[in-house]
């Protein structure tokens, strides 16, 4: 993660942090989220099923993708502050699905920062954009904005 002092960060509100490494959805991928969360609508895990739609394919649970953010945060992609011990996801204020993440496709994310409010002394909030793209695709999965609080 770009880590920046607490009293610099507000300089970056709106530039581009980082960008994650690819992440490969597979059919093992999509299958394991269905049988944690009880979705087993066919369109994920029925890959004869799928093909009948206009997708062609079984696709990704829009949460999967979702779900996806924290390992795509990893790294040099998401912006941090110098000395924080721990970050807690703390939620989001929008999310739009733009795309289906077919099976098999690879995705990451593209993170801009674009908020900071220093909730209490040692308490720092952070709110990000996310937009999450897919490879070879022209739309993006999914674009979120991202609130993590980081305790230093």
């Amino acid at each position: 993660m770009p880590a920046f002092a607490a009293d610099e960060i507000e300089s970056k509100i709106g530039e581009q942090m980082g960008t994650s490494d690819w992440i490969h959805v597979t059919q093992d991928k999509i299958n394991t989220f269905a049988e944690c969360t009880g979705d087993h609508q066919f369109i994920h895990v029925n890959p004869d099923m799928a093909k009948m739609t206009p997708f062609g394919t079984t696709i990704a649970h829009g949460f999967l993708t979702l779900s996806l953010i924290p390992e795509m945060s990893y790294g040099d992609a998401a912006a941090s502050i110098k000395g924080a011990r721990m970050g807690l996801n703390y939620g989001l204020n929008k999310l739009r699905f733009l795309a289906p993440v077919k099976n098999g496709k690879k995705v990451r994310g593209h993170f801009k920062l674009t908020g900071y409010d220093e909730k209490a002394p040692g308490q720092h909030l952070l709110t990000q954009e996310v937009t999450v793209e897919i490879e070879g695709e022209d739309k993006p999965a999914l674009v979120a904005e991202t609130l993590t609080m980081l305790f230093t």
